[in-house]
């Protein structure tokens, strides 16, 4: 009993000896080992609630940054109060940083920031399968495929740390805000556009009027099916048709006592005609007719009666026609109707013209028709009648008559022989004679 008793106490002395030397080592390794995180975590468990205290406890905190090998340096400071707001709020943590399930984190291998934002590429596909199937037909994707790492992807445009829901109308289109929120997110990398929108007539009236009337970026390059110049030739062709979205809208377009017919217009013009050809025959095929923005301009689009763009202004329309047509003259530009069919109030010398040769050219045409109809008919049926109603009598006679001048005829042409084998033994005999 005395034995056991000695070696239980040895035992105890030595599990204490060895607790204390585990400690003195844990010490030891976190001075030599520098942390990522300096506020104390405890472990945090797989599947953890949707609040992410235990995450949150950590970043929360101010003033701390992950730096990379490269030298680049990114936040990694989560505000509970903006997260709590996002559209991602409701999730934890571990849905998005699958490898990370306690602190320390798992070593990260990025060399550079964008390196680590790239990591997370396809992470946002397992929630949102059919906007990321829309992205694979984007430019973005295009050029990121061919190796611009610097194209956007996902996180890029919507932070998943504070991006709130998107709001939108009964109608289910974005807000006022929202619309020209969209502008400003595409102005992040494409800065120089976004400063030639803003000045336009579509930019006023997104980003200060705030009009859901007014096209945004989205409106006209697609939300995740990101289209633009960069996809080809086939982009040029239908951008006619991107136009016509709003243009050809009577419900949109009467509010601002503009023409719904512009794409009426521009097909029946031989611009648009020749277009709409390629686009159906050959969509890959580049052409030099004009499209609507190359006379309109492209994101620097102006109110029509701009004085330094507006095309109602002529010396600006002539100017715009010189860029295909280097020697049109000052009047060259008078038989610009402004994208309207005219009519009795608008054009009315145009429109009565239209109406006398609506009717002209039918009459003419039928006229010609009709004679050449006639024609045909005396021709085939008449003349035929009349041939068929000879009688026999004179049918034999006729046949006689001739006979008759054939005999005479073979007579003379005997005649003629003779006298010139006649004349031909005369000319033999003086000759000989001489």
């Amino acid at each position: 009993m005395a034995n056991r008793y000695r070696y239980s106490s040895r035992l105890l002395v030595v599990a204490i000896a060895v607790v204390f030397v585990a400690i003195g080592l844990a010490g030891v390794v976190s001075q030599n080992k520098p942390q990522i995180v300096l506020a104390e975590a405890p472990l945090v468990e797989k599947g953890q609630l949707p609040n992410n205290a235990a995450c949150l406890s950590c970043h929360m905190v101010e003033g701390q940054v992950k730096e990379f090998p490269n030298g680049d340096l990114i936040s990694v400071v989560i505000a509970p109060e903006t997260y709590g707001l996002s559209a991602h709020a409701t999730l934890s943590c571990q849905v998005c940083h699958t490898n990370i399930s306690g602190y320390p984190h798992p070593e990260n291998l990025a060399q550079s920031s964008r390196d680590y934002t790239l990591q997370y590429q396809n992470t946002c596909n397992q929630c949102h399968p059919s906007q990321a199937t829309e992205l694979l037909d984007s430019v973005h994707s295009k050029i990121m495929a061919e190796g611009n790492l610097n194209a956007p992807i996902c996180a890029d445009c919507h932070n998943p740390h504070e991006q709130p829901k998107i709001k939108k109308d009964e109608q289910g289109r974005l807000t006022a805000v929202e619309h020209a929120q969209s502008a400003m997110v595409c102005g992040q990398c494409h800065s120089t556009i976004y400063e030639d929108y803003a000045k336009s007539v579509h930019g006023t009236g997104v980003l200060v009027d705030k009009n859901p009337d007014v096209p945004s970026c989205i409106d006209c390059h697609g939300v995740h099916s990101v289209r633009g110049p960069i996809g080809g030739a086939a982009f040029r062709l239908s951008s006619p048709k991107i136009c016509a979205d709003c243009h050809t809208n009577e419900e949109i377009m009467s509010k601002y006592g503009l023409s719904t017919q512009v794409l009426q217009t521009y097909i029946a013009d031989f611009h648009g005609t020749t277009v709409t050809l390629f686009e159906k025959l050959d969509p890959d095929q580049q052409i030099n007719m004009p499209v609507c923005y190359d006379c309109h301009g492209v994101h620097d689009i102006r109110r029509a009666d701009d004085p330094e763009k507006g095309l109602q202004v002529k010396q600006n329309l002539l100017a715009t026609c010189q860029k295909c047509h280097p020697d049109a003259t000052e009047n060259f530009p008078d038989a610009w109707l402004s994208h309207y069919i005219p009519d009795r109030n608008r054009y009315p010398l145009v429109y009565w013209v239209n109406e006398f040769y609506k009717y002209f050219i039918p009459t003419v045409l039928g006229g010609m028709g009709l004679f050449v109809v006639s024609d045909i008919y005396r021709r085939w049926v008449v003349d035929r009648r009349k041939k068929n109603s000879i009688p026999a009598e004179t049918v034999v006679e006729s046949q006689k008559e001739t006979q008759d001048s054939d005999s005479l005829q073979d007579q003379q042409e005997i005649k003629s022989v003779e006298e010139e084998n006649q004349i031909t033994d005369e000319k033999r005999q003086d000759e000989e004679n001489s």
